[in-house]
């Protein structure tokens, strides 16, 4: 170590960044510990003081940041107290960039929770900000983080109020990551630069959303059954999912920019359905993983869905995946009754299907074969097997039936 040009030791240090292995170099060397100073991220790992005894971690990792002159990304991932996070960042905060911490609150102790997130407004300059089990049950009393662009918080209990408070105080985000939250029911985020959005509620699928976001590129939501974003200009990605309720109420505007569609859930309207069809016209990538319609409790199957009509209406369509009960609703017995010599499918390149029932075998097999007849750009055509009842008297049937297809079609078809 001591014999290294000066030039190189900045290169090695970029790869030191775990707290334990830099209080080891230290030890090691002279060199290393003069060079201490001059790091520029540190982590604490989960169990990194599980073997220490003699000092407490908010004093070593105190210790350690104070020791840096300019220290640009902390990731604390081990215990820590509030007081302990105030400290640090009263030492580094005006040089801090990346900021990540794994809360671990406590719900009985709401003094605690609230200020550990209070410390954090301590930190001005953040532009990546990371939090990991957050009790935000009180709004966090932060100035504006005029440079954050990255804000993701996972494992989350709050309300609607406390998270709009939270998220004004970081009006230049462009992008947000929300996971596992609890607590809300009628979510409004207005940011102008946001770009990339993911939200995953927690809950019984009721929440609502609203998003004024002019430039929003890529939207993923999971767990609302309401959802309105009227600035979608720029909206190139979009998926949708609610495992544990029903998508009822959509409002969209124009999706002229929107390539990717993907729709998830055990029900959705059937208005929701049709209305995003009819909306993503243009789109080249479609997921339909959908079980059920119906506007109340009871679930229902989809209705026939003419096939010609169908990709008629999605004529840049280059990648399909449908599942189950979409799969079903194409291959009814009049789909394909009255075709016209001179329907094509023109871009469709890549058919993913999920078959899941023997039922209506014959349409099946029929729709398989006019995928491939109409489909001129078809190059690969999966079919997966999945939970289909072996007890039904057609299944092996069926099966035969599609082992047959693929071995006609082998440099397309393939089964999973």
């Amino acid at each position: 170590m001591d014999f290294l040009p000066d030039a190189i030791v900045p290169c090695i240090l970029v790869y030191v960044t775990n707290a334990k292995d830099v209080a080891s170099a230290s030890c090691v060397s002279k060199r290393w510990k003069e060079s201490i100073p001059y790091l520029n991220k540190l982590v604490f790992t989960r169990n990194i003081f599980d073997d220490v005894k003699r000092f407490s971690p908010d004093d070593i990792i105190g210790h350690m940041v104070s020791s840096i002159n300019k220290l640009e990304e902390l990731v604390v991932y081990c215990p820590f107290s509030g007081s302990g996070l105030a400290s640090w960042l009263s030492l580094a905060g005006h040089s801090l960039r990346k900021l990540e911490l794994k809360m671990d609150d406590n719900l009985v102790d709401m003094n605690s929770c609230s200020r550990k997130l209070d410390s954090i407004g301590a930190a001005t300059n953040l532009e990546s900000l990371k939090l990991w089990g957050v009790n935000m049950t009180r709004g966090p009393k932060w100035h504006t983080f005029h440079k954050l662009r990255n804000l993701e918080i996972v494992g989350a209990v709050t309300d609607d109020s406390n998270l709009h408070a939270a998220l004004m105080a970081c009006p230049n985000l462009s992008n947000l990551l929300l996971l596992g939250c609890e607590g809300l029911t009628d979510v409004f985020i207005e940011l102008p630069h946001l770009e990339k959005c993911k939200l995953d509620f927690n809950g019984i699928g009721k929440c609502s959303l609203t998003i004024s976001s002019p430039k929003l590129q890529h939207l993923e939501v999971q767990g609302f059954s309401g959802i309105r974003v009227p600035e979608t200009q720029f909206l190139r990605d979009l998926i949708i999912s609610n495992t544990a309720g029903r998508v009822g109420a959509l409002d969209f505007g124009k999706l002229v920019a929107l390539e990717s569609l993907e729709m998830r859930g055990v029900q959705w309207c059937w208005s929701a359905i049709h209305y995003m069809l009819q909306l993503a016209s243009e789109v080249k990538h479609l997921l339909m993983k959908v079980e059920f319609t119906g506007d109340f409790d009871a679930l229902q199957p989809f209705p026939e869905i003419d096939i010609v009509d169908f990709f008629n209406s999605h004529p840049k369509l280059t990648k399909f995946e449908i599942h189950g009960a979409m799969f079903a609703a194409l291959c009814q017995r009049n789909s394909l009754r009255n075709v016209d010599s001179r329907f094509t499918i023109p871009c469709l390149e890549e058919v993913v299907i999920t078959v899941r029932s023997p039922l209506n075998a014959e349409q099946k097999m029929s729709t398989l074969e006019s995928l491939i007849n109409y489909g001129k750009k078809l190059r690969k055509m999966r079919i997966r097997i999945l939970q289909m009842k072996s007890s039904h008297s057609s299944t092996d049937d069926f099966f035969e039936d599609i082992c047959k297809f693929t071995h006609s079609h082998r440099r397309i078809v393939s089964i999973e």
